[in-house]
């Protein structure tokens, strides 16, 4: 088990940018595949973006491919997400979780979660 603690959240206005980071605890964070999440109001929990153990590949959402970028830093033991050209739409609540299987981006496949970091942005 890793435990996972987010920050960078805020209000932005449409078209501006966020860095979220998620600071993970534990010897073996090189071991997960990381990922991070988004939950809006009434809305079910969906897949944002994910990175492999050593960074070398990315998946994204379609809505956010292009936008959004995913990286890790195994040796400081954190995970960003740099969002720009923020929406309306990318209002949520943002959470980064860990899988011990590779290439996970189901949501299922992942075992720890973070708390959260809320994301608003304005039109």
């Amino acid at each position: 088990q890793v435990q996972l603690v987010e920050s960078g959240g805020g209000l932005v206005q449409a078209g501006g940018s966020l860095r979220l980071s998620c600071a993970a605890s534990g010897r073996t964070f090189s071991s997960y595949t990381m990922g991070w999440f988004r939950q809006a109001p009434g809305k079910e929990r969906e897949f944002v973006a994910a990175i492999t153990r050593d960074g070398g590949d990315t998946y994204y959402a379609v809505s956010v491919r292009g936008r959004f970028t995913i990286s890790r830093d195994n040796a400081k033991n954190t995970v960003n997400l740099q969002m720009n050209r923020l929406k309306p739409e990318d209002t949520a609540l943002y959470y980064c979780a860990s899988s011990p299987f590779p290439s996970a981006t189901i949501k299922g496949d992942f075992r720890s979660w973070g708390q959260g970091t809320q994301v608003t942005v304005s039109s």
